[in-house]
């Protein structure tokens, strides 16, 4: 490149060397922009990392997994190219393996300074969390339960992990709510029936001071569809001729008494569709919800900072752990953890193929539904029932001869007391508030009369009666017979190991105690990163161990 350039009216012709170094820098001071802190860094990245670290780890195991399948490559037709998935993919479950849970903006920040995700990215360019929030949306979201089975058939076939005995456990994580936004089904419920019956007393009204005269009538209801709140609200404007721009509103204007009736049937209306909206939010399986975040439910959680019982909003969070790694992990909004167990039990299945042979779980879970459903697919049945510790510890109340399944039996099946008297069946009715069908047997004593200990075992004039299942009754045997076997005892030992250990480290020691996402479906999300994260830094904290062993 040839430059002209004319000084003191004589044409020079002089290459751009020439240029810049007799003429730009007479003008220029360069030492002002000198700085002797040059930025020098080492281009063999081995030599940076530690053998020990745990990216090494974390690259042999994402070596093994498949992670294209989980995301489609698109060409762009517009805008700049997309960002490469894969090496996206792997900062963000590096970041939850190291850190727990690892906000978006963390993983950005890690990605412009931390060598070792500059390392992972390669060639590519440090992602804004932006790029980080909608790669998590729209790849991962829906798929995030089938990367977890294929990061852990790898480490189970690894470690030689037993898939038979599934320890499992539960707690109460604290929603990302506002702790003062409830809405609870029953105050919706009492509320919709007392604007039924204003609304009742409205339309009889109107019927007597407006309609009379006209001979029509408003026909008037026990419940009202908003369909039909509409349809008369609409026949009243026309029938009164109220049209919407001449409402008068504010001080100072007296409304009539037409515009006062339709205003009252206007506002029952809105507050009705409001009621049938939070009802439906609660749907059948829940009493409450949060107007922040509705899908989670009001609970106790075990850190109540408040110190006072408050609920809070809440997500029951479930994982089964095997031979120390998380197996399966579920999220559910509500709170009782027998409703748990088998939508577990079949999200394990679908998993790994097949169910866990021997279920290990406390007095939550154990329930007549889910010991039929251990009976019906051949599991055994090693989870605690809610009496379990009183049958087993207090001696007193195990032997006592006055109750109900220690009587004795007549070869025709008939219970008999410690005092001879025989027990009349009287039939079998529904157990109350039981959802899954499970009835009682009732029984009469045939004569309660004379009885040296009427006063300790009957109540009132009547002769007792009793309530029991006789196959319930046999299931809690086997249960107890089942925990108190030497195998049971190394699986509740194992147990309170391992799951609750999982559940501590993943609270304390990887900070995770309050959801950072809204919705069940980016909380399941988010705590199966973190499950999966878990299960790697355990194998990378085995696999030192070992070496160091060595």
């Amino acid at each position: 490149m040839i430059f002209y350039i004319k000084v003191n009216d004589c044409p020079y012709t002089e290459t751009v060397e020439w240029w810049y170094n007799e003429i730009r820098m007479k003008h220029y001071n360069t030492r002002e922009y000198y700085t002797t802190n040059q930025i020098r860094m080492q281009l063999d990245f081995e030599k940076i990392i530690e053998i020990s670290d745990p990216v090494y780890t974390f690259n042999e195991i994402m070596a093994h997994v498949d992670l294209r399948k989980y995301y489609t490559e698109k060409e762009s037709v517009m805008g700049r190219p997309r960002y490469g998935a894969e090496k996206l993919m792997k900062v963000i479950l590096f970041a939850f393996m190291e850190n727990g849970y690892s906000s978006l903006r963390n993983i950005e920040k890690l990605c412009k300074t931390d060598v070792r995700y500059i390392w992972l990215l390669g060639d590519e360019p440090a992602p804004s969390h932006m790029t980080v929030c909608n790669f998590l949306s729209q790849y991962i979201g829906e798929k995030i339960g089938d990367l977890f089975s294929d990061v852990n058939k790898y480490l189970f076939e690894k470690e030689g992990v037993n898939l038979d005995c599934l320890y499992i456990d539960g707690t109460k994580i604290e929603a990302n709510a506002n702790k003062y936004t409830w809405v609870w089904k029953k105050s919706c419920v009492k509320s919709r029936d007392k604007t039924y019956a204003k609304l009742t007393s409205l339309i009889e009204e109107i019927n007597e001071t407006l309609l009379q005269y006209m001979g029509l009538r408003i026909e008037t209801r026990q419940e009202y569809a908003i369909e039909y709140l509409e349809e008369i609200i609409e026949k009243y404007a026309k029938l009164t001729g109220i049209k919407i721009k001449d409402i008068v509103r504010g001080k100072g204007h007296r409304k009539t008494i037409e515009q006062r009736f339709y205003d009252q049937l206007v506002e029952y209306t809105e507050k009705l569709k409001k009621y049938g909206n939070s009802i439906e939010i609660c749907g059948d399986t829940r009493n409450s919800y949060s107007k922040t975040d509705k899908d989670a439910t009001f609970m106790r959680v075990k850190s109540d900072y408040m110190k006072n019982g408050q609920l809070l909003p809440a997500y029951n969070m479930q994982i089964g752990v095997c031979d120390e790694y998380i197996a399966i992990v579920d999220a559910k909004q509500y709170a009782s953890d027998m409703d748990c167990f088998v939508p577990l039990m079949e999200k394990f299945k679908n998993a790994y193929g097949k169910y866990p042979e021997y279920p290990v779980a406390d007095a939550g879970y154990g329930s007549y539904n889910n010991y039929l459903f251990c009976e019906k697919n051949g599991i055994e049945k090693y989870m605690k029932f809610t009496m379990y510790e009183k049958e087993c510890k207090d001696k007193k109340y195990r032997d006592d001869p006055y109750r109900a399944v220690n009587f004795n039996q007549a070869e025709d099946g008939t219970l008999i007391c410690p005092e001879g008297r025989r027990f009349e069946f009287l039939g079998t009715r529904p157990v109350r508030g039981n959802k899954y069908g499970r009835t009682e047997e009732i029984y009469e004593c045939e004569s309660c009369d004379g009885c040296p200990h009427r006063s300790e075992c009957c109540k009132g004039d009547r002769d007792r009666r009793i309530q029991m299942n006789r196959e319930l009754t046999a299931i809690h045997k086997e249960v107890i017979d089942n925990l108190k076997s030497d195998l049971g005892i190394q699986l509740r030992i194992n147990r309170s190991v391992q799951a609750e250990g999982a559940f501590g480290s993943i609270k304390w020691n990887r900070s995770y105690k309050r959801a950072q996402r809204r919705g069940i479906e980016s909380v399941i999300l988010e705590f199966t990163l973190i499950s999966i994260g878990f299960n790697l830094y355990k194998y990378h904290n085995k696999k030192m161990r070992a070496l160091s062993a060595a």
